[in-house]
Protein backbone atom coordinates (compact mmCIF):
# COMPACT_ATOMS: atom_id res chain seq x y z
CA UNK A 1 0.00 0.00 0.00
CA UNK A 2 1.81 3.18 -1.27
CA UNK A 3 2.07 6.01 1.54
CA UNK A 4 -0.09 9.23 0.90
CA UNK A 5 1.92 11.77 0.14
CA UNK A 6 3.01 14.63 2.53
CA UNK A 7 3.13 18.07 1.45
CA UNK A 8 6.86 20.00 1.81
CA UNK A 9 6.97 22.44 4.37
CA UNK A 10 6.98 26.14 2.80
CA UNK A 11 8.71 28.56 4.70
CA UNK A 12 7.17 31.34 5.88
CA UNK A 13 9.12 33.55 3.83
CA UNK A 14 8.04 31.79 0.91
CA UNK A 15 4.58 31.18 1.89
CA UNK A 16 3.88 35.04 3.10
CA UNK A 17 5.68 36.59 0.01
CA UNK A 18 3.99 39.49 -1.18
CA UNK A 19 2.29 39.14 -4.42
CA UNK A 20 1.00 42.34 -4.96
CA UNK A 21 1.71 46.02 -4.11
CA UNK A 22 -0.87 45.63 -1.48
CA UNK A 23 0.61 43.49 0.48
CA UNK A 24 4.04 44.85 0.53
CA UNK A 25 5.26 45.46 3.98
CA UNK A 26 6.53 49.05 4.57
CA UNK A 27 7.35 50.72 1.08
CA UNK A 28 4.77 53.24 0.85
CA UNK A 29 6.19 55.64 -0.65
CA UNK A 30 7.68 53.55 -3.79
CA UNK A 31 4.51 52.18 -3.79
CA UNK A 32 3.04 55.58 -4.06
CA UNK A 33 5.28 57.03 -6.56
CA UNK A 34 4.92 53.73 -9.05
CA UNK A 35 0.93 54.31 -8.27
CA UNK A 36 1.44 57.72 -10.18
CA UNK A 37 3.34 56.83 -12.96
CA UNK A 38 1.03 54.29 -13.75
CA UNK A 39 -2.01 56.64 -13.65
CA UNK A 40 -0.11 58.73 -15.86
CA UNK A 41 0.60 56.43 -18.59
CA UNK A 42 4.73 57.68 -17.53
CA UNK A 43 6.29 54.37 -16.76
CA UNK A 44 10.49 54.06 -17.56
CA UNK A 45 11.75 51.25 -19.19
CA UNK A 46 14.05 50.59 -16.80
CA UNK A 47 14.34 50.15 -12.76
CA UNK A 48 16.83 50.04 -10.17
CA UNK A 49 16.17 48.76 -6.63
CA UNK A 50 18.25 49.18 -4.02
CA UNK A 51 18.25 48.18 -0.23
CA UNK A 52 19.84 45.67 2.36
CA UNK A 53 18.93 42.24 2.09
CA UNK A 54 15.39 41.54 2.58
CA UNK A 55 13.24 44.35 2.51
CA UNK A 56 11.93 43.16 -1.13
CA UNK A 57 13.85 44.05 -3.98
CA UNK A 58 13.49 40.93 -5.94
CA UNK A 59 9.48 40.81 -4.87
CA UNK A 60 9.32 44.37 -6.30
CA UNK A 61 10.59 43.16 -9.37
CA UNK A 62 8.23 40.67 -9.85
CA UNK A 63 5.26 42.25 -8.70
CA UNK A 64 6.31 44.94 -11.47
CA UNK A 65 6.47 42.34 -13.80
CA UNK A 66 3.00 40.90 -13.24
CA UNK A 67 2.09 44.71 -13.35
CA UNK A 68 3.91 45.29 -16.65
CA UNK A 69 1.83 42.37 -18.39
CA UNK A 70 -1.33 42.55 -16.64
CA UNK A 71 -3.69 40.88 -18.89
CA UNK A 72 -7.51 39.97 -18.41
CA UNK A 73 -10.84 39.01 -20.11
CA UNK A 74 -11.32 43.24 -20.45
CA UNK A 75 -7.54 43.13 -22.60
CA UNK A 76 -4.02 44.13 -21.84
CA UNK A 77 -3.32 47.09 -19.79
CA UNK A 78 -0.71 48.19 -17.45
CA UNK A 79 -1.70 48.13 -13.43
CA UNK A 80 -0.98 48.26 -9.82
CA UNK A 81 -4.03 47.07 -9.15
CA UNK A 82 -3.19 43.31 -8.72
CA UNK A 83 -5.69 41.27 -6.82
CA UNK A 84 -7.44 39.45 -9.08
CA UNK A 85 -4.79 37.38 -11.00
CA UNK A 86 -3.94 38.37 -14.86
CA UNK A 87 -3.46 35.55 -17.40
CA UNK A 88 0.46 35.77 -17.05
CA UNK A 89 0.14 36.14 -13.37
CA UNK A 90 0.41 32.49 -12.15
CA UNK A 91 3.40 31.84 -14.30
CA UNK A 92 5.09 35.10 -13.55
CA UNK A 93 5.04 34.19 -9.85
CA UNK A 94 6.08 30.78 -9.99
CA UNK A 95 8.88 31.82 -12.06
CA UNK A 96 8.36 30.34 -15.32
CA UNK A 97 6.63 32.57 -17.75
CA UNK A 98 8.86 32.53 -20.72
CA UNK A 99 9.11 36.84 -21.05
CA UNK A 100 9.75 37.64 -17.61
CA UNK A 101 13.75 36.24 -17.35
CA UNK A 102 15.33 36.29 -13.98
CA UNK A 103 19.26 36.21 -13.87
CA UNK A 104 21.37 36.16 -10.66
CA UNK A 105 24.40 38.40 -11.78
CA UNK A 106 26.89 36.68 -8.89
CA UNK A 107 26.72 33.71 -11.19
CA UNK A 108 26.50 35.67 -14.53
CA UNK A 109 29.08 38.30 -14.60
CA UNK A 110 30.83 38.23 -18.05
CA UNK A 111 30.25 40.29 -21.11
CA UNK A 112 28.95 36.79 -22.72
CA UNK A 113 26.02 36.55 -20.09
CA UNK A 114 25.13 40.11 -21.56
CA UNK A 115 25.54 39.43 -24.96
CA UNK A 116 22.84 36.65 -24.62
CA UNK A 117 20.42 39.46 -23.12
CA UNK A 118 21.31 42.05 -26.18
CA UNK A 119 20.52 38.97 -28.87
CA UNK A 120 17.09 37.96 -27.13
CA UNK A 121 16.14 41.10 -27.13
CA UNK A 122 15.83 41.51 -30.73
CA UNK A 123 12.81 39.41 -30.47
CA UNK A 124 9.73 40.32 -29.07
CA UNK A 125 7.80 38.83 -26.28
CA UNK A 126 6.07 35.38 -26.74
CA UNK A 127 2.71 35.95 -25.32
CA UNK A 128 3.01 38.65 -22.39
CA UNK A 129 2.75 42.69 -23.51
CA UNK A 130 6.23 43.25 -22.07
CA UNK A 131 9.71 41.13 -21.99
CA UNK A 132 10.81 41.86 -18.73
CA UNK A 133 14.62 41.09 -17.40
CA UNK A 134 15.09 41.19 -13.85
CA UNK A 135 18.56 41.07 -13.25
CA UNK A 136 19.30 40.59 -9.10
CA UNK A 137 23.02 41.57 -7.44
CA UNK A 138 23.81 44.06 -10.47
CA UNK A 139 26.65 45.35 -8.67
CA UNK A 140 28.21 41.54 -9.58
CA UNK A 141 28.45 42.17 -13.22
CA UNK A 142 32.17 42.67 -14.94
CA UNK A 143 33.20 46.29 -16.64
CA UNK A 144 33.03 44.75 -19.61
CA UNK A 145 29.27 43.53 -19.27
CA UNK A 146 28.18 47.39 -17.58
CA UNK A 147 29.47 48.30 -20.66
CA UNK A 148 28.42 45.93 -23.35
CA UNK A 149 24.32 46.69 -21.94
CA UNK A 150 24.39 50.45 -21.96
CA UNK A 151 23.47 51.36 -25.08
CA UNK A 152 20.83 48.48 -24.97
CA UNK A 153 19.58 49.86 -21.89
CA UNK A 154 19.45 53.42 -23.14
CA UNK A 155 17.24 52.70 -26.09
CA UNK A 156 15.71 49.72 -25.71
CA UNK A 157 12.75 48.33 -28.22
CA UNK A 158 9.24 49.64 -26.82
CA UNK A 159 8.32 46.02 -25.83
CA UNK A 160 11.63 45.68 -23.38
CA UNK A 161 11.60 46.20 -19.75
CA UNK A 162 14.60 46.02 -17.38
CA UNK A 163 14.74 45.39 -13.13
CA UNK A 164 18.00 45.67 -11.71
CA UNK A 165 18.38 44.80 -7.61
CA UNK A 166 21.03 45.47 -5.44
CA UNK A 167 22.51 45.62 -2.00
CA UNK A 168 25.56 47.64 -2.88
CA UNK A 169 24.47 50.98 -4.97
CA UNK A 170 27.47 52.22 -5.14
CA UNK A 171 29.20 49.45 -6.92
CA UNK A 172 27.12 50.31 -9.85
CA UNK A 173 28.47 52.68 -12.50
CA UNK A 174 26.89 56.20 -13.33
CA UNK A 175 26.54 55.66 -16.54
CA UNK A 176 23.95 52.52 -15.63
CA UNK A 177 22.61 54.86 -12.95
CA UNK A 178 21.69 57.60 -15.07
CA UNK A 179 19.50 55.29 -17.75
CA UNK A 180 17.23 53.97 -14.72
CA UNK A 181 14.52 54.92 -12.36
CA UNK A 182 15.98 54.22 -8.69
CA UNK A 183 13.93 52.85 -5.89
CA UNK A 184 15.64 53.15 -2.79
CA UNK A 185 13.82 50.39 -0.52
CA UNK A 186 13.55 51.15 3.40
CA UNK A 187 14.13 49.01 6.33
CA UNK A 188 10.82 48.28 7.70
CA UNK A 189 10.43 50.38 11.18
CA UNK A 190 9.71 48.02 14.14
CA UNK A 191 6.13 48.78 14.50
CA UNK A 192 5.03 48.03 10.90
CA UNK A 193 6.99 44.75 11.18
CA UNK A 194 5.43 43.64 14.37
CA UNK A 195 2.12 43.72 13.29
CA UNK A 196 3.16 42.13 10.11
CA UNK A 197 4.51 39.10 12.34
CA UNK A 198 1.52 39.17 14.56
CA UNK A 199 -1.52 39.24 11.51
CA UNK A 200 1.37 35.90 10.48
CA UNK A 201 1.03 34.25 13.81
CA UNK A 202 -2.92 34.81 13.42
CA UNK A 203 -2.99 32.98 10.28
CA UNK A 204 -0.78 30.14 11.49
CA UNK A 205 -2.94 30.15 14.93
CA UNK A 206 0.51 30.15 16.78
CA UNK A 207 0.45 31.95 19.87
CA UNK A 208 3.51 34.09 21.20
CA UNK A 209 4.48 36.84 23.51
CA UNK A 210 5.52 40.23 22.85
CA UNK A 211 8.66 40.36 24.42
CA UNK A 212 9.68 37.64 22.14
CA UNK A 213 8.64 39.28 19.07
CA UNK A 214 9.98 42.70 20.13
CA UNK A 215 13.35 40.11 20.02
CA UNK A 216 13.09 38.87 16.93
CA UNK A 217 11.61 42.28 14.93
CA UNK A 218 15.40 43.75 16.98
CA UNK A 219 17.35 40.86 15.59
CA UNK A 220 15.69 41.11 12.24
CA UNK A 221 17.31 44.91 11.59
CA UNK A 222 14.02 45.94 9.25
CA UNK A 223 14.60 42.91 7.30
CA UNK A 224 11.62 41.10 6.19
CA UNK A 225 12.75 37.96 5.18
CA UNK A 226 15.19 38.16 8.16
CA UNK A 227 12.31 38.34 10.84
CA UNK A 228 10.15 35.66 9.12
CA UNK A 229 13.55 33.30 9.07
CA UNK A 230 14.00 33.90 12.76
CA UNK A 231 10.25 33.62 13.59
CA UNK A 232 10.11 30.22 11.83
CA UNK A 233 13.20 28.94 13.82
CA UNK A 234 11.31 30.31 16.84
CA UNK A 235 8.59 28.78 16.40
CA UNK A 236 10.48 25.26 15.69
CA UNK A 237 12.49 25.76 18.61
CA UNK A 238 9.71 26.26 20.98
CA UNK A 239 7.53 23.47 20.11
CA UNK A 240 4.56 25.52 18.25
CA UNK A 241 4.57 28.78 20.32
CA UNK A 242 6.88 31.59 20.40
CA UNK A 243 7.85 32.56 23.87
CA UNK A 244 10.60 35.21 25.23
CA UNK A 245 12.16 32.13 26.72
CA UNK A 246 12.79 30.39 23.89
CA UNK A 247 14.08 33.00 21.86
CA UNK A 248 16.13 34.95 24.39
CA UNK A 249 18.01 30.68 24.10
CA UNK A 250 17.58 30.79 20.24
CA UNK A 251 19.52 34.04 20.15
CA UNK A 252 21.81 33.63 22.67
CA UNK A 253 21.03 36.42 24.46
CA UNK A 254 20.61 37.45 28.04
CA UNK A 255 17.68 38.19 29.69
CA UNK A 256 17.08 41.56 29.30
CA UNK A 257 15.89 42.69 32.91
CA UNK A 258 18.83 41.06 34.04
CA UNK A 259 21.31 43.16 31.86
CA UNK A 260 19.69 46.34 33.09
CA UNK A 261 20.03 45.37 36.58
CA UNK A 262 23.61 44.24 35.49
CA UNK A 263 23.85 47.85 34.12
CA UNK A 264 22.72 49.64 37.10
CA UNK A 265 24.97 47.73 39.27
CA UNK A 266 27.93 48.96 37.19
CA UNK A 267 26.52 52.22 37.21
CA UNK A 268 26.27 52.56 40.90
CA UNK A 269 29.65 50.82 41.35
CA UNK A 270 28.71 47.84 42.79
CA UNK A 271 31.20 45.40 41.28
CA UNK A 272 30.79 42.61 43.49
CA UNK A 273 27.03 41.94 42.67
CA UNK A 274 27.81 42.96 38.96
CA UNK A 275 30.31 39.89 38.79
CA UNK A 276 28.10 37.38 40.32
CA UNK A 277 25.12 38.31 37.55
CA UNK A 278 27.89 38.40 34.78
CA UNK A 279 29.25 34.95 35.93
CA UNK A 280 25.06 33.53 36.31
CA UNK A 281 23.95 34.98 33.10
CA UNK A 282 27.15 33.18 31.43
CA UNK A 283 26.31 29.75 33.07
CA UNK A 284 23.50 29.76 31.36
CA UNK A 285 25.09 29.95 27.77
CA UNK A 286 24.75 33.49 27.34
CA UNK A 287 27.79 34.40 25.40
CA UNK A 288 30.59 37.16 27.13
CA UNK A 289 31.22 39.29 24.17
CA UNK A 290 27.21 39.04 23.68
CA UNK A 291 26.71 40.00 26.86
CA UNK A 292 28.76 43.26 26.17
CA UNK A 293 27.16 43.92 23.35
CA UNK A 294 23.68 44.13 24.84
CA UNK A 295 25.31 46.39 28.00
CA UNK A 296 26.36 48.74 25.18
CA UNK A 297 22.98 48.62 23.40
CA UNK A 298 21.04 49.27 26.43
CA UNK A 299 23.81 52.28 26.92
CA UNK A 300 22.66 53.52 23.47
CA UNK A 301 19.07 53.19 24.14
CA UNK A 302 19.76 55.39 27.52
CA UNK A 303 21.96 57.75 25.97
CA UNK A 304 19.33 58.71 22.66
CA UNK A 305 16.36 58.26 25.50
CA UNK A 306 18.21 61.32 27.26
CA UNK A 307 18.83 62.95 24.13
CA UNK A 308 15.35 62.17 22.68
CA UNK A 309 12.50 61.25 24.90
CA UNK A 310 10.16 59.65 22.14
CA UNK A 311 12.57 56.95 21.58
CA UNK A 312 11.50 55.56 24.61
CA UNK A 313 7.75 54.72 22.60
CA UNK A 314 9.75 52.61 20.27
CA UNK A 315 7.73 49.12 19.53
CA UNK A 316 10.42 47.26 19.47
CA UNK A 317 11.39 47.97 23.09
CA UNK A 318 10.35 45.19 25.93
CA UNK A 319 8.45 47.10 28.70
CA UNK A 320 11.81 46.82 31.01
CA UNK A 321 13.17 48.57 28.58
CA UNK A 322 10.63 51.47 28.15
CA UNK A 323 10.05 52.38 31.59
CA UNK A 324 13.85 51.84 33.49
CA UNK A 325 15.22 52.87 30.66
CA UNK A 326 12.88 56.82 30.77
CA UNK A 327 13.86 56.43 34.80
CA UNK A 328 18.07 55.97 34.09
CA UNK A 329 18.40 58.95 31.43
CA UNK A 330 16.60 61.21 33.66
CA UNK A 331 19.55 59.80 36.90
CA UNK A 332 22.75 59.56 35.05
CA UNK A 333 24.47 61.97 34.01
CA UNK A 334 25.47 62.49 29.72
CA UNK A 335 28.84 62.07 31.18
CA UNK A 336 28.32 58.70 32.85
CA UNK A 337 26.66 57.37 29.94
CA UNK A 338 29.48 58.10 27.12
CA UNK A 339 32.34 56.93 29.20
CA UNK A 340 30.13 53.85 29.57
CA UNK A 341 29.68 53.11 25.88
CA UNK A 342 33.43 54.42 25.29
CA UNK A 343 34.82 51.69 27.96
CA UNK A 344 32.08 48.74 26.74
CA UNK A 345 32.72 49.15 22.95
CA UNK A 346 36.34 49.25 23.78
CA UNK A 347 36.03 45.87 26.28
CA UNK A 348 33.94 44.52 23.32
CA UNK A 349 37.27 44.49 20.81
CA UNK A 350 39.50 42.80 23.58
CA UNK A 351 36.50 40.53 24.38
CA UNK A 352 36.93 39.51 20.68
CA UNK A 353 40.42 38.97 20.78
CA UNK A 354 40.81 37.57 24.27
CA UNK A 355 41.66 33.93 24.65
CA UNK A 356 39.01 33.52 27.69
CA UNK A 357 36.28 35.99 26.93
CA UNK A 358 35.01 35.51 30.21
CA UNK A 359 37.91 37.28 31.72
CA UNK A 360 38.03 39.88 29.24
CA UNK A 361 34.30 40.24 30.60
CA UNK A 362 35.05 40.34 34.06
CA UNK A 363 37.95 43.60 33.52
CA UNK A 364 35.72 45.53 31.25
CA UNK A 365 33.05 45.36 34.03
CA UNK A 366 35.55 46.25 37.00
CA UNK A 367 36.88 49.11 34.61
CA UNK A 368 33.79 50.71 33.65
CA UNK A 369 32.17 50.14 37.93
CA UNK A 370 34.86 51.85 38.85
CA UNK A 371 34.99 54.78 36.36
CA UNK A 372 31.17 55.08 37.00
CA UNK A 373 31.86 57.36 40.06
CA UNK A 374 34.89 59.19 38.81
CA UNK A 375 33.88 63.52 39.58
CA UNK A 376 34.55 65.30 36.10
CA UNK A 377 37.30 67.70 35.56
CA UNK A 378 35.35 70.54 36.90
CA UNK A 379 34.08 68.71 39.78
CA UNK A 380 38.06 67.92 40.64
CA UNK A 381 38.73 71.36 40.30
CA UNK A 382 36.56 72.52 42.38
CA UNK A 383 37.37 70.28 45.15
CA UNK A 384 41.06 71.51 44.77
CA UNK A 385 40.11 75.14 44.61
CA UNK A 386 38.13 74.90 47.80
CA UNK A 387 40.83 72.84 49.71
CA UNK A 388 42.92 75.65 48.98
CA UNK A 389 40.78 78.46 49.66
CA UNK A 390 40.40 76.63 53.10
CA UNK A 391 43.57 77.00 53.54
CA UNK A 392 45.15 80.47 52.43
CA UNK A 393 43.57 83.11 49.96
CA UNK A 394 43.71 82.04 46.22
CA UNK A 395 45.47 84.76 44.49
CA UNK A 396 47.49 83.91 41.88
CA UNK A 397 50.87 85.70 40.93
CA UNK A 398 50.79 87.16 38.11
CA UNK A 399 53.60 85.76 35.48
CA UNK A 400 56.38 87.85 35.22
CA UNK A 401 56.93 90.64 32.87
CA UNK A 402 52.95 90.82 32.79
CA UNK A 403 51.33 93.84 32.22
CA UNK A 404 49.97 95.45 35.78
CA UNK A 405 46.26 96.28 34.51
CA UNK A 406 45.52 92.50 34.76
CA UNK A 407 45.60 92.54 29.85
CA UNK A 408 46.64 89.26 30.27
CA UNK A 409 45.78 85.75 31.38
CA UNK A 410 47.03 82.44 31.82
CA UNK A 411 45.57 79.09 30.73
CA UNK A 412 47.12 75.57 32.11
CA UNK A 413 47.54 72.18 31.10
CA UNK A 414 48.51 69.74 33.48
CA UNK A 415 49.60 66.45 32.06
CA UNK A 416 48.06 63.16 34.17
CA UNK A 417 50.82 60.34 34.28
CA UNK A 418 48.28 57.58 32.71
CA UNK A 419 45.33 58.84 30.73
CA UNK A 420 41.57 58.80 32.28
CA UNK A 421 38.69 58.66 30.18
CA UNK A 422 36.79 61.35 31.99
CA UNK A 423 33.53 63.31 30.41
CA UNK A 424 31.90 66.18 31.56
CA UNK A 425 28.66 68.75 30.64
CA UNK A 426 29.28 70.64 28.08
CA UNK A 427 31.05 74.03 28.90
CA UNK A 428 30.24 77.07 27.49
CA UNK A 429 32.62 77.54 24.43
CA UNK A 430 34.85 80.84 23.83
CA UNK A 431 35.47 81.10 20.05
CA UNK A 432 38.16 83.49 19.02
CA UNK A 433 37.38 86.01 17.42
CA UNK A 434 38.06 86.52 13.59
CA UNK A 435 40.78 88.79 13.15
CA UNK A 436 39.04 91.78 10.84
CA UNK A 437 41.67 93.68 8.19
CA UNK A 438 42.17 96.77 9.33
CA UNK A 439 41.24 99.76 6.87
CA UNK A 440 43.78 101.59 5.65
CA UNK A 441 42.98 104.54 8.43
CA UNK A 442 43.70 102.33 11.12
CA UNK A 443 47.56 100.96 10.27
CA UNK A 444 48.71 103.20 12.58
CA UNK A 445 51.13 100.67 14.89
CA UNK A 446 52.95 98.03 13.86
CA UNK A 447 50.72 95.94 16.01
CA UNK A 448 47.84 96.76 13.34
CA UNK A 449 50.65 95.58 10.95
CA UNK A 450 50.89 92.16 11.99
CA UNK A 451 47.56 92.07 12.43
CA UNK A 452 46.81 92.61 8.82
CA UNK A 453 49.79 90.25 6.93
CA UNK A 454 47.84 87.47 9.83
CA UNK A 455 44.07 88.57 7.80
CA UNK A 456 45.94 88.96 4.65
CA UNK A 457 47.19 85.14 5.40
CA UNK A 458 50.87 85.67 4.47
CA UNK A 459 52.89 83.92 6.63
CA UNK A 460 56.54 85.26 5.72
CA UNK A 461 55.81 88.64 6.33
CA UNK A 462 53.82 87.51 9.39
CA UNK A 463 56.99 85.68 10.82
CA UNK A 464 59.36 88.14 9.17
CA UNK A 465 57.72 91.16 11.12
CA UNK A 466 57.60 88.89 14.85
CA UNK A 467 60.96 87.05 14.61
CA UNK A 468 63.48 89.12 12.39
CA UNK A 469 62.73 92.81 12.59
CA UNK A 470 62.30 95.24 15.66
CA UNK A 471 60.49 98.15 15.18
CA UNK A 472 62.16 101.57 15.20
CA UNK A 473 59.18 103.93 14.46
CA UNK A 474 56.30 104.03 12.91
CA UNK A 475 54.20 106.33 10.62
CA UNK A 476 51.38 106.33 7.99
CA UNK A 477 53.74 105.44 4.92
CA UNK A 478 56.66 105.38 6.45
CA UNK A 479 58.11 102.38 8.61
CA UNK A 480 61.84 102.28 10.08
CA UNK A 481 62.99 98.56 11.55
CA UNK A 482 66.38 96.80 12.83
CA UNK A 483 66.75 93.54 11.54
CA UNK A 484 67.52 91.16 14.10
CA UNK A 485 70.88 88.30 13.80
CA UNK A 486 70.66 86.46 10.81
CA UNK A 487 67.50 88.16 9.11
CA UNK A 488 66.93 87.90 5.43
CA UNK A 489 67.02 91.77 4.50
CA UNK A 490 65.29 90.98 1.48
CA UNK A 491 62.36 91.30 3.65
CA UNK A 492 62.36 94.48 3.51
CA UNK A 493 61.58 94.72 -0.30
CA UNK A 494 58.90 92.06 -0.08
CA UNK A 495 57.18 94.17 2.96
CA UNK A 496 57.26 97.11 0.80
CA UNK A 497 55.65 95.57 -2.44
CA UNK A 498 52.83 93.70 -0.19
CA UNK A 499 51.69 97.40 2.18
CA UNK A 500 51.31 98.87 -1.84
CA UNK A 501 49.67 95.84 -2.93
CA UNK A 502 46.90 95.46 0.14
CA UNK A 503 46.55 99.29 0.78
CA UNK A 504 46.95 101.08 -2.71
CA UNK A 505 49.79 103.31 -1.56
CA UNK A 506 53.35 103.23 -1.33
CA UNK A 507 54.97 102.76 1.59
CA UNK A 508 59.06 103.91 2.41
CA UNK A 509 60.49 100.74 4.55
CA UNK A 510 63.44 101.35 6.05
CA UNK A 511 66.52 99.71 7.58
CA UNK A 512 68.02 101.54 10.92
CA UNK A 513 71.31 102.33 11.10
CA UNK A 514 70.99 102.41 15.11
CA UNK A 515 71.97 98.98 16.57
CA UNK A 516 69.16 96.84 16.94
CA UNK A 517 68.17 97.22 20.69
CA UNK A 518 65.75 95.31 22.79
CA UNK A 519 63.86 91.95 21.91
CA UNK A 520 61.84 90.69 18.78
CA UNK A 521 58.15 90.00 18.87
CA UNK A 522 58.50 86.87 18.92
CA UNK A 523 61.49 86.60 21.79
CA UNK A 524 59.57 88.84 24.06
CA UNK A 525 56.34 86.66 23.59
CA UNK A 526 58.73 83.79 24.51
CA UNK A 527 60.43 85.10 27.67
CA UNK A 528 56.40 85.95 28.86
CA UNK A 529 55.91 82.12 28.06
CA UNK A 530 58.94 80.39 30.40
CA UNK A 531 57.85 84.06 33.34
CA UNK A 532 54.25 82.41 32.56
CA UNK A 533 55.63 79.06 33.58
CA UNK A 534 57.43 79.92 36.13
CA UNK A 535 54.59 82.21 38.10
CA UNK A 536 52.33 78.95 37.13
CA UNK A 537 54.55 76.39 39.14
CA UNK A 538 54.18 78.59 42.58
CA UNK A 539 50.62 79.06 41.57
CA UNK A 540 48.75 77.08 44.99
CA UNK A 541 45.61 75.40 42.30
CA UNK A 542 48.55 73.48 40.22
CA UNK A 543 50.39 73.07 43.66
CA UNK A 544 47.40 71.01 44.86
CA UNK A 545 46.66 69.49 41.43
CA UNK A 546 50.42 68.30 41.42
CA UNK A 547 50.23 66.69 45.02
CA UNK A 548 47.10 65.16 44.23
CA UNK A 549 47.93 63.05 41.22
CA UNK A 550 51.43 61.95 41.81
CA UNK A 551 53.15 61.37 38.47
CA UNK A 552 51.28 64.56 36.49
CA UNK A 553 53.73 67.35 35.43
CA UNK A 554 52.64 70.83 34.25
CA UNK A 555 52.95 70.61 30.36
CA UNK A 556 51.70 73.73 28.60
CA UNK A 557 51.08 77.42 29.86
CA UNK A 558 48.88 79.80 27.00
CA UNK A 559 49.48 83.51 28.05
CA UNK A 560 46.14 85.01 26.14
CA UNK A 561 46.22 88.39 25.08
CA UNK A 562 49.97 87.75 23.44
CA UNK A 563 49.10 90.68 20.69
CA UNK A 564 48.30 93.41 23.73
CA UNK A 565 51.77 92.63 24.74
CA UNK A 566 53.08 93.90 20.95
CA UNK A 567 54.99 97.65 21.75
CA UNK A 568 53.78 100.55 20.60
CA UNK A 569 55.87 102.77 18.43
CA UNK A 570 54.65 106.19 17.99
CA UNK A 571 55.35 107.74 15.21
CA UNK A 572 58.46 110.62 15.20
CA UNK A 573 57.98 114.53 16.11
CA UNK A 574 57.67 116.69 13.21
CA UNK A 575 60.41 118.86 12.37
CA UNK A 576 59.20 122.33 13.00
CA UNK A 577 60.90 124.82 9.96
CA UNK A 578 63.41 127.03 11.05
CA UNK A 579 61.68 130.03 10.57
Amino acid sequence: MAEPQTTPYLVLARKYRPRDFSTLVGQDAMVQTLGNAFAQNRIHHAFIMTGVRGVGKTTTARILARAFNYEDENGRRPTLDLEKEGMHCRAIIEGRHVDVIEMDAASNTGINDIREIIDSVKYGPASAPYKVYVIDEVHMLSTAAFNGLLKTLEEPPPYVKFIFATTEIRKVPITILSRCQRFDLRRIPADVMTAYLEKILGQEGIGFEPDALAMIVRAGEGSARDSLSLLDQAIAHGGGAVSAATVKAMLGLGDRARIIDLFEDLMAGRIAEALTALRELYDLGADPQTLLADLAEFTHLVTRIKVVPAAADDASLTPDERTRGRDLAQRLPMRALTRAWQILFKGNEETARAGNGLQAAEMTLIRLAYAADLPSPDEVIGKLTGQVLAHAPLTPPAPRGAPSGGGGATALRVEAPQPVIVASEPAPVTRPQAVAQPALASIATYKDLIALATAKRDVLVKLALESQMRPVSFEQGRIEVALADGADPTMIATLSARLQTWTGQRWLVMVSNKPPEGLTIRQEREQRQVAATAAAHDDPLVKAILETFPGAKLVNVTVRDDEAAIPEIAPPPQEEDDE
